[in-house]
C-alpha cells in the first residue's frame, strides 16, 4: 500500500500566499509563524531601530528596519530587525526604497518570545550567517544574555556588562545591561 504525500511548498509559492499577521518565516520548506509581540519585545525592537537609525542614517552608514520580508538562500524570513548598509539599500529608479528585498540583511537581529523555540530562531539566524550577513544577535529575554553569530557561524554568548559587537563601520557601543535595561522605564 502506497502512502501518499504532500508535495512540498516552494517557496515561489510562499511567495504567492497572503502575508500573514503576525508574518510567517518560510525556510527548510517549512512555514513558521512568528509569536504576536508582547511588551517587552515590542520595547526592545522599537529602541534598537531607534537607537542603530539615529547614528546611523544622517551619515547615510545604515538602515535597520523593523519586520522587513528577505528573501535569499531559498527562504524567506521576517527578522525582528534587519539592518542594512546604505548602498545595499534597495532602491527603485526613482531613489525610494523597494518593497521587495531579495537580499540578506548585513545584520539580523532576533526577540526571543515566551513559547518560541530558540533552535528554530537560531536555524534561522545561522541561515542568514551561511548566506552573508556579518552579524547577528538573539536577544534572549529570560536570560537577559545575547547570542551573537559571526561568519564562520561562530557563536558568541554575551552577558550583564559585556560589550555588544555592532556591525563594522557603526559607532555605537551598547553592553547587555544597557539594552535590557530599556525594560525599565523608571
Amino acid at each position: 500500500m502506497a502512502i501518499a504525500t504532500q508535495p512540498q511548498l516552494t517557496l515561489d509559492d510562499f511567495l504567492k500566499l497572503p502575508e500573514t499577521k503576525p508574518a510567517s518565516d518560510f525556510i527548510n520548506g517549512e512555514i513558521i509563524q512568528k509569536p504576536m509581540p508582547q511588551g517587552e519585545h515590542s520595547r526592545l525592537q522599537t529602541k534598537l531601530c531607534n537607537v542603530i537609525n539615529d547614528v546611523t542614517e544622517s551619515q547615510k552608514i545604515a538602515y535597520a528596519f523593523t519586520e522587513l520580508r528577505c528573501t535569499f538562500g531559498g527562504a524567506s524570513i521576517v527578522p525582528d530587525l534587519a539592518v542594512f548598509r546604505w548602498d545595499r539599500i534597495l532602491k527603485t529608479s526613482s531613489g525610494r526604497i523597494t518593497n521587495r528585498f531579495d537580499i540578506h540583511p548585513d545584520w539580523a537581529i532576533e526577540i526571543l518570545s515566551p513559547n518560541q523555540r530558540q533552535t528554530k530562531v537560531l536555524g534561522k539566524l545561522l541561515h542568514c550567517s551561511r548566506n552573508g550577513t556579518e552579524l547577528s544577535w538573539l536577544l534572549d529575554l529570560e536570560d537577559e544574555s545575547i547570542l551573537t553569530i559571526f561568519p564562520g557561524q561562530r557563536v558568541e554568548l554575551y552577558e550583564g556588562a559585556d560589550k555588544l559587537p555592532v556591525l563594522e563601520g557603526i559607532e555605537l557601543e551598547l553592553t547587555v545591561e544597557q539594552v535590557f535595561g530599556w525594560l525599565s522605564l523608571s
